[in-house]
Order: structure tokens, then C-alpha cells, then sequence
């Protein structure tokens, strides 16, 4: 389940977060400047780390796009076919396994490369890098929504607690490293990549996390959670961690955008 976007010190529940990830996804978009008119507006795009695939349905419809959604899950593709079906967007919306650190795509095929909170599960943050740049086109927009550890200045360096804090998460959560919002910006410098914005948006995302768990204390979140199996459980019992995280500072939401040279 991703972020939502939500307005800061107003309570919200889980029934708002259906709209707060539309507004997220909104969000992102106007941030990075993507445009909807019909000369202009992305007409392929790649989804990656699709999940279920309600990113790739969404540009979808939003453009008239080609949307291409990949993970490493044969059950989310499965799930996220279904689902697109039953939308009726089965021709507009495609799914498969494979590697986003070794897409399967040619060189320059993307108008629009859609990354939403995805990178933290890469183990080569270069190499991920790399690919995004390779499969977008002349002139295509690189979005990466992720969170990440607050900056460091030279001299700086996480302290053991923060380091114990982000291990747990990280192994509860299946998250392969963590980086600094100015990691990911550099990255894109590195690779001459034009047009860099990085925004921090912790105050708006933090309250997803709350609102999760209230859900779970419910009798119906509760049982819906020990369905879910040992993987979503041990993924709910940080979840305090990670509000602690964003109050403390240490985690942070960030929005980078970015685009390829023409």
C-alpha cells in the first residue's frame, strides 16, 4: 500500500486514503510537470515496481497512455491482469515479471518512467538508476517516490540507534538499503540528467501510518491481517517503528523528479 497525500495536523482515518493516494499520485505528476495536453502528454509509459498495478491503471486512464507494469511477483501480475480486466482497461494496461534493474524494454521507449516507492527495494541504486535512464526517450520525465534517511552533512553519519531503527524496518519490510533524498539527486546529476527537482514531503505522507494502524485495531483490519499471512504481520509490527522514524525525523518522503536530454 503506498503514501497518501494528506494535509498536515488534520486527522484522517484509512476510509480518506483511497482519495489521499489519488492525491498523491496528482501530486507527483504537477511536481514533476507532466502535461495532459494531447501534443505533449506521455503516450508509453513504464510502471516500475507496479505492485497491483493501480498506478499503471490510473496513468492509464489519466493520458490514454500504454502503460507497462513490471515486478518481480508472478501473484501481483496475476492480480493486477484481473483487476485491469474487470476496469476494462486490458488493452490499455500491461503487466509482467521482470527485473528493474534489467528491464525488458529497448533503449528510449518511455515518454514517462513512474517509480513510486520502489528504489528502496533495489540492492544497486546505480544500476537501478542506469536502467530508468536507458528505457525513457529523448526528453522523458524520471519520477522516483520513495523515502529515505534524513541528510547528512559531510561530517554526519547515522547514529547506531538510527542505524538499529532502520535495520528492523528494513527487515520486517523486505527493504534492501537506505539512502538520502541528496543520494538520489546526485545519482541523477551522474548520469547528466536534466531538470533535477527534489521535494521533501514527510509532513504530508507521515500520517499514512497512523491511520494503518488504527485500521488494524479494528476487529474486521485485524482478522483481514491474520489472513494475510506471517509476511503482512511482521510488516505491521514495525509500523510503529516507522511513525516513530518520521517523528523523530530520521525517515523522510521525498519526490524526485528529473528528465532525459533530447
Amino acid at each position: 500500500m503506498h503514501h497518501g497525500f494528506y494535509d498536515p495536523g488534520v486527522p484522517v482515518s484509512l476510509s480518506d486514503h483511497q482519495f489521499a493516494q489519488i492525491r498523491m499520485v496528482e501530486a507527483v505528476l504537477a511536481f514533476a510537470g507532466v502535461q495532459d495536453d494531447d501534443e505533449k502528454k506521455p503516450k508509453r509509459i513504464v510502471d516500475v515496481g507496479s505492485g497491483l498495478g493501480g498506478s499503471s491503471r490510473y496513468l492509464a486512464r489519466k493520458y490514454g497512455a500504454n502503460c507497462y507494469g513490471i515486478t518481480l511477483s508472478p501473484l501481483e501480475v496475476q492480480k493486477a491482469q484481473a483487476l485491469s480486466a474487470s476496469e476494462g482497461l486490458a488493452h490499455k494496461v500491461f503487466f509482467q515479471v521482470a527485473d528493474a534493474m534489467d528491464q525488458p524494454f529497448p533503449d528510449g521507449h518511455f515518454n514517462l518512467v513512474w517509480c513510486m516507492e520502489s528504489v528502496v527495494y533495489m540492492p544497486d541504486k546505480m544500476k537501478f538508476f542506469r536502467e530508468l535512464a536507458r528505457v525513457a526517450a529523448p526528453g522523458a520525465t524520471i519520477i522516483i517516490v520513495t523515502w529515505c534517511h534524513r541528510e547528512l552533512s559531510p561530517s554526519d553519519s547515522l547514529r547506531p540507534e538510527e542505524k538499529d531503527m532502520l535495520k528492523r524496518i528494513s527487515d520486517a519490510a523486505y527493504l534492501q538499503g537506505w539512502s538520502s533524498a541528496n543520494d538520489f539527486v546526485k545519482l541523477a546529476q551522474s548520469l547528466s540528467l536534466e531538470d533535477i527537482k527534489c521535494a521533501d514531503w514527510s509532513a504530508n505522507a507521515a500520517p499514512t501510518w497512523p491511520a494503518v494502524i488504527q485500521s488494524y485495531l479494528t476487529f474486521k483490519g485485524f482478522i483481514a491481517l491474520l489472513r494475510s499471512g506471517w509476511k503482512a504481520i511482521k510488516g505491521a509490527l514495525v509500523m510503529p517503528l516507522i511513525v516513530e522514524g518520521y517523528d523523530k525525523g530520521l525517515i523522510k518522503f521525498v519526490v524526485v523528479s528529473c528528465r532525459k536530454p533530447k
